[in-house]
């Protein structure tokens, strides 16, 4: 026995010095040890080399058992620790943020204008975006991996192959796939701290009040005005902010609506819908592949600015930016009396 102590003492001190992993180490003393047993079988009783190695197999055996059982039982006390502690984590993310989050969003935790009152009401905030689209792919990317605890989008379309030029959250792997669902992984992917809420269905008057009911923001990234206008007027009725984004070739326009705060909502700036043939849709028309990041992603920033209360939003204010020319302008937004939506609310909260 005290040889074969001595050649697993010299095996695990060369394994170290070689700096071999621990588990190479505990191998190399395996191997040695049905090293050991097989010339015990083989060996007739008496040899020398026998009883130099203890005489008898099943020693090593029961030293071998002994060991597994050893590792056995600090195996299922690490996994009990493990699930002691996965059963804790949701405790420390209710209560605040985990070691993992607080170092995920130190960036915006050192900013003056957010820190970590603005941190905390981002991870307390349900927003819904509608569509999943150019505008609703980069704001979902932004506000998933800004830290809006929890994300609504809804959409009934696929992924086709032609959104793939500025859709930026869908993979080539995901076409066909519906965009809620292919935005929810992406969105998970990103930020696995954040809940994703995907609604594979058209918006439609019957389920949008109950729909908007469960949000406090709302981002309007559809691509058609009887949506955008169904979305106002649900939004002007829960008294929800709405930011609306709409995109065309090289152009993009933005707003904050938020009537109940003293500004118009978008039924003030745009009272009818245009002809069909004096906006065409994107297809027909044409759009460059970064503006709907460019656009959506403002989206994205005056959504984190108006939940944080940072800096001044787009409230009475509709920037347009022109990609093709790199111009921005801001055009000043006024409630209407005769709106039909809200009634001019937003001048007596002027």
């Amino acid at each position: 026995m005290i040889m074969v102590g001595s050649m697993a003492a010299v095996l695990w001190g060369t394994g170290m010095i070689m700096g071999a992993p621990r588990q190479a180490r505990w191998t190399m003393i395996g191997i040695l040890l049905v090293a050991v047993i097989a010339l015990h079988l083989v060996l007739p009783q008496g040899h020398p080399l026998r009883e130099a190695t203890g005489g008898d197999a099943r020693l090593w055996l029961l030293l071998i058992a002994a060991g597994g059982i050893f590792w056995g039982y600090g195996k299922a006390l690490g996994g009990l620790r493990r699930k002691a502690d996965a059963r804790q984590e949701p405790e420390v993310a209710r209560g605040g943020f985990s070691a993992t989050e607080l170092d995920r969003y130190a960036r915006h935790i050192i900013l003056r204008e957010v820190g970590g009152t603005g941190q905390k009401a981002l991870k307390d905030t349900r927003v819904l975006v509608i569509g999943a689209g150019g505008l609703g792919a980069p704001a979902l990317q932004y506000l998933a991996a800004a830290g809006v605890g929890t994300i609504g989008v809804i959409d009934d379309d696929v992924v086709e192959n032609a959104n793939l030029q500025r859709q930026v959250i869908h993979l080539d792997k995901m076409i066909d796939t519906p965009k809620v669902f292919s935005a929810e992984t992406a969105m998970r992917q990103q930020n696995p701290f954040v809940q994703v809420r995907p609604f594979h269905r058209r918006l439609t008057p019957e389920i949008a009040a109950d729909l908007f009911e469960d949000f406090d923001l709302i981002l309007d990234g559809s691509d058609n005005f009887d949506t955008r206008y169904l979305v106002n007027k649900v939004a002007v009725a829960q008294g929800k902010p709405l930011i609306a984004a709409a995109l065309t070739q090289w152009e993009g326009q933005i707003s904050l609506y938020d009537p109940k705060a003293g500004g118009p909502c978008y039924r003030c700036l745009f009272p009818q819908a245009p002809d069909a043939g004096l906006v065409p849709s994107c297809a027909e028309a044409g759009v460059i592949g970064p503006l709907p990041g460019v656009v959506g992603s403002m989206m994205a920033v005056e959504a984190v600015k108006a939940i944080t209360g940072a800096g001044e939003g787009l409230r009475g204010r509709l920037l347009i930016y022109d990609a093709l020319y790199a111009e921005c302008r801001v055009i000043g937004a006024k409630a209407r009396a005769d709106c039909p939506d809200c009634g001019g609310q937003g001048l007596q909260g002027a």
